[in-house]
């Protein structure tokens, strides 16, 4: 007999220890509901599942994206269908010009409706947004903002920038060797137009918030002014020939962009085209106030409405606002073509988030039954344990029998 080393207490006492921690674990996990509340408890589960719930909520935040873009699209559909309405009415009017029982005077105060009307669609093109970002100006279309060349003459090259303002742009320019007069070549794809001719000198200027004074003062003691009306034109003159490329800036156009999964590469891209006026075919150059157009936000006179006050040019309008409203009528089924896509998607992520939140929950959470069963095993053996290691203390009394 022993008693320096009680080792049936010692063995005794390490079961209760085991006993007592398999018994904080379970109801640990009982009072979580998670089998796995630290990476002691399953690394290799933890690392797979925390994978999943970065998924799951990925999926969960690109479900709710796809409902902001239907919103989006929703917004400039809302805004086209009034466009179409007022297409409808305008070539409704054009027909009624070109009947010859009208005066001239009937028909002047006919045209007068189309000017409103147009610098109507023109309001609508130019404000439509979606918090805070315009839809229908073209600046939602990654073809827009194309810079073409109407007419190139060398000593007063003009630059028709029917995609919108330069603001943003590159110029190029520099003296032709030979002197002569260029034609120029457009470049569509990459929203450029180049002058052709071999360059002596040449030199890059940025164009600023103010486009007529950053491009004069980078100008300035080069013999070259620059005048450039924003949204208009752009004219270089010079004493000798010279020769000028512009390219896209910051105004250009740019995709839509919806993050509809929940990592990298899964977007849905959607163009949403011009929709204003111009754009529509729906105005003309020239000076007269009687077909004054305005952009909608203001007074100023932007462009010529389309000429109603003849049977001819009435004719020519109403071929003109027919092919406006198929255009129209394009984009918008373009536009409802994709929320019906958006629709499936959003479907298709709720589906995959709820699987994978199954998958996940199969590996992090508790089985309630089966812990619990552990939970009550461990609670009695702790118990029996702490019965016996009393049993253990008590051996070592056997000693004091013999010293009688």
């Amino acid at each position: 007999m022993r008693i320096n080393h009680n080792i049936a207490a010692l063995n005794t006492y390490r079961q209760l220890g085991n006993a007592n921690n398999a018994q904080q674990s379970s109801m640990e996990k009982l009072s979580s509901g998670l089998r796995i509340n630290s990476a002691k408890d399953d690394a290799a589960g933890l690392a797979i599942s925390e994978k999943m719930r970065a998924q799951v909520r990925g999926l969960d935040q690109a479900s709710s994206n796809a409902q902001d873009a239907n919103s989006l699209i929703q917004t400039a559909e809302g805004a086209l269908n009034e466009t179409t309405d007022i297409l409808q009415r305008m070539r409704e009017l054009a027909v009624q010009a070109g009947n010859d029982t009208n005066t001239t005077n009937d028909r002047e105060e006919i045209q007068k409706e189309v000017n409103q009307l147009t610098s109507e669609i023109n309001r609508i093109g130019n404000t439509t947004e979606f918090n805070t970002q315009k839809l229908l100006n073209g600046s939602k279309d990654a073809g827009a903002d194309a810079v073409a060349a109407t007419q190139v003459d060398v000593g007063g090259l003009t630059f028709d920038t029917t995609g919108g303002a330069l603001e943003g742009y590159t110029f190029k320019l520099g003296t032709v060797a030979d002197g002569t007069n260029e034609s120029a070549s457009v470049d569509t794809t990459n929203k450029t137009i180049t002058v052709n001719g071999d360059f002596t000198t040449s030199g890059t200027f940025a164009v600023a918030a103010d486009v007529e004074t950053a491009i004069n003062d980078a100008l300035e003691g080069e013999g070259i002014t620059q005048t450039v009306d924003v949204g208009g034109t752009a004219e270089v003159t010079s004493t000798g020939a010279e020769s000028a490329t512009v390219s896209g800036g910051v105004d250009a156009g740019a995709s839509l962009q919806f993050q509809i999964g929940a990592n990298e590469n899964q977007s849905l891209t959607l163009d949403i085209s011009d929709m204003r006026a111009a754009n529509l075919n729906l105005t003309r150059d020239g000076t007269d106030a009687k077909f004054a157009v305005t952009d909608g936000t203001s007074n100023d006179v932007k462009e010529m409405a389309l000429d109603v006050t003849s049977h001819a040019s009435a004719a020519d309008a109403v071929t003109k606002i027919q092919n406006a409203i198929d255009t129209v009528s394009g984009e918008r089924s373009k536009l409802g073509a994709t929320q019906n896509r958006l629709d499936h998607t959003i479907n298709n992520l709720s589906t995959s988030s709820e699987n994978l939140t199954a998958a996940e929950s199969r590996i992090r959470d508790v089985d309630m039954a089966k812990e619990m069963m552990n939970q009550t095993k461990n609670s009695i053996l702790g118990q029996a344990a702490q019965a016996m290691l009393a049993q253990a203390n008590q051996q070592p009394q056997g000693v004091l029998q013999l010293l009688r």
